[in-house]
């Protein structure tokens, strides 16, 4: 039995997009030969066109997402990630962590590695936007890595059915910029809630102003609250990727923050 991730460009997406592309390249020859008169032809043609070739370019976008990103391939982005998140995290024996938004259990599993002693709890809404990710996935994958120190539940990374500080770490990897809400460094200080004195936070995401508003002034009011070794690290310079692709990836403003609380 072996482990699978799955990936986080769904083999689907890039599949319908593909077919898109088929279609409207179609609907463009089918027009170009039909007896239509020439002014529609004028004007439809080119829209048709169009759309195909945007349809094109997002099917090659996608398809070049879905190989760095997958396990199996040569770029295997997605296990640098989870495996460099993963480093930070280090719960004593008998400890709790938790990871928001686990998806197919990777980072939880990753982490339950690492740290044989502790319990690791992986917690997500799992929507139909991302089908194949579930439950019974992450136990499966749990199974496959012979891991026995994790458990996984359904719930929302915005209002977590948690006590405050339960958890001895707090985990979660490029999730919160998927949740439409305007404050999003909100939802950071409901994850640290969950966090007990001392305990560590690794969170990594795209935390860009548009998408995080000033995380350097948030950085700031976690220390004025008492939070320790707070720290946002740039993962695009060569940590987890290249400027460059974070760039064409559509990942600009990548960081880990970490700290002590």
């Amino acid at each position: 039995m072996k482990a699978d991730y799955k990936n986080w460009m769904p083999k689907g997406m890039v599949a319908g997009t593909a077919c898109g592309a088929l279609v409207f390249l179609i609907l463009t020859a089918v027009f170009a030969a039909a007896p239509v008169a020439a002014p529609v032809k004028k004007v439809l043609l080119p829209v048709l066109l169009a759309a195909a070739v945007i349809f094109i370019a997002v099917t090659v976008w996608m398809y070049l997402m879905y190989s760095a990103f997958s396990y199996n391939g040569k770029r295997q982005m997605s296990r640098q990630i989870i495996e460099g998140v993963a480093s930070y995290v280090n719960v004593p024996d008998g400890g709790k962590g938790l990871d928001v938004g686990c998806g197919s259990g990777a980072l939880t599993i990753a982490c339950a590695k690492k740290n044989p002693g502790a319990a690791f709890i992986g917690i997500d809404r799992w929507g139909k936007e991302y089908a194949s990710f579930n439950k019974a996935l992450c136990e499966n994958n749990s199974k496959a890595e012979g891991v026995s120190n994790t458990s996984f539940m359904q719930g929302d990374a915005c209002k977590l059915p948690f006590e405050d500080e339960t958890f001895d770490a707090v985990t979660s990897n490029y999730v919160y910029h998927n949740i439409p809400v305007r404050d999003r460094q909100a939802i950071l200080l409901e994850t640290l809630r969950t966090l007990k004195k001392g305990g560590v936070f690794v969170i990594h995401d795209i935390m860009s102003e548009a998408k995080y508003g000033d995380m350097q002034a948030f950085v700031k009011k976690l220390n004025d609250m008492g939070y320790s070794e707070v720290r946002l690290i740039d993962t695009t310079d060569g940590m987890f990727m290249s400027k460059w692709e974070s760039v064409w990836m559509g990942l600009s403003g990548s960081a880990i923050l970490v700290g002590r609380k």
